[in-house]
């Protein structure tokens, strides 16, 4: 409209004061153009805390260790669907099969789990066959993959006292079975860097609350079991030997302390994804000096990343509001951290940490389709 309005009166006005009104228009376009473009990306291809109720988005790493309905219930209510992980810890694991299974029964299309396997038989003849059958018949009951525990690597021995780690040959033949079969793994291996460290000297603070309840687990203590070198060398070595696997490696591939590591780590293996869970406030640590270099990492492995927060709901929980409260309150906090860029106070960290507002593209892969393109079964 301007531009013909210019061209109207052009027979009344010299040329060169036409030539300054045209680059004056073209000028003032360009910025409105500009200021519009600013507005689009401001506005939706966003999202924002109101969004939170309403995107669907699963929660790939949430320990669900009991038939209790509340929890699925708040899930089905803030629109998640929930991937609970077997692990070969203090629970049996036939308990924790029986117990997802019944839970699916009741969410089918809400719940999904991992099985897992006991080492507890490690060295002895049939370890391989019983594996490989116990992996079948958690298969057989509906599990969308396996989860292999830190067990193998920190607290597994042979029978002359030596670590046995993740890449023995001994799990030769259980991985060339679930690489055959393509049934997805989800490897926690390895504890994050600060598992080595003093617990003064520790970035996340409850890393801290954590090993100091359970020095077991605090390598710095432990000076002779194997190191966190040693531990993510065995894990790439696995994933070396067994290209085909499908692996998503949990905790930001324990590799938390660098979104650079863990890049390196993704264009190494073409088959291995990542998790969140249980490592936000390493990834937050990290932003708040550079925000945007997370950012970037974020996007740039947007089809390799998934959501998740490694809240274990215990079959005797004593305050089950409680835990319902901190679950809530954690996929809030971790919603405004990735899809805003609002500024929140975040517990395990100080500074003010700021929201990385990826775009929502971004936001539902990494909060729903990676975990359905991860975990075919669901």
């Amino acid at each position: 409209m301007i531009l013909n309005l210019l061209h109207i009166n052009a027979p009344f006005m010299k040329t060169a004061s036409l030539n300054r009104i045209c680059k004056g228009t073209i000028l003032v376009v360009v910025f409105a153009l500009v200021i519009i473009t600013i507005s689009c990306q401001k506005g939706p291809e966003c999202y924002t805390f109101k969004d939170f109720e309403l995107v669907p988005k699963t929660d790939v790493h949430l320990h669900i260790n009991t038939a209790d309905p509340r929890y699925m219930g708040m899930a089905t209510r803030y629109n998640f669907n929930v991937i609970s992980p077997n692990v070969d810890s203090r629970l049996p694991v036939d308990r924790q099969l029986d117990t997802s299974i019944s839970i699916k029964k009741l969410w089918p299309d809400r719940f999904s789990f991992l099985g897992t396997f006991s080492v507890d038989s490690f060295g002895k003849p049939r370890f391989t066959k019983d594996i490989i059958k116990w992996i079948n018949k958690c298969m057989a009951e509906g599990a969308a993959g396996i989860k292999i525990w830190k067990n193998i690597g920190m607290v597994l021995t042979d029978a002359e006292g030596r670590y046995v780690m993740v890449d023995d040959p001994s799990f030769d033949s259980i991985f060339n079975y679930l690489e055959e079969k393509k049934i997805p793994v989800m490897g926690h291996l390895g504890e994050p860097k600060n598992c080595w460290l003093p617990l003064e000297q520790m970035t996340d603070s409850g890393n801290y609350r954590y090993y100091k309840a359970n020095p077991q687990y605090h390598m710095y203590l432990h000076p002779e079991a194997p190191s966190y070198d040693d531990q993510i060398n065995a894990r790439d070595n696995l994933l070396r030997k067994h290209p085909g696997l499908v692996f998503v490696a949990a905790h930001l591939a324990s590799l938390e302390w660098n979104v650079d590591e863990i890049a390196t780590r993704l264009d190494m293996f073409p088959n291995m994804n990542i998790d969140l869970s249980a490592r936000m406030a390493h990834l937050q640590y990290q932003s708040v000096t550079d925000l945007q270099h997370v950012r970037n990492f974020l996007i740039k492995y947007q089809d390799r990343v998934a959501y998740g927060t490694d809240i274990t709901i215990s079959p005797d929980e004593r305050d089950p509001e409680a835990r319902l409260q901190a679950l809530l309150e954690r996929w809030k906090s971790n919603w405004i951290y990735l899809a805003t860029d609002s500024v929140q106070k975040i517990k395990n960290i100080s500074g003010d940490v700021k929201g990385l507002r990826l775009p929502k593209e971004v936001i539902d892969k990494i909060y729903k389709r990676n975990a359905d393109r991860f975990f075919s079964h669901i």
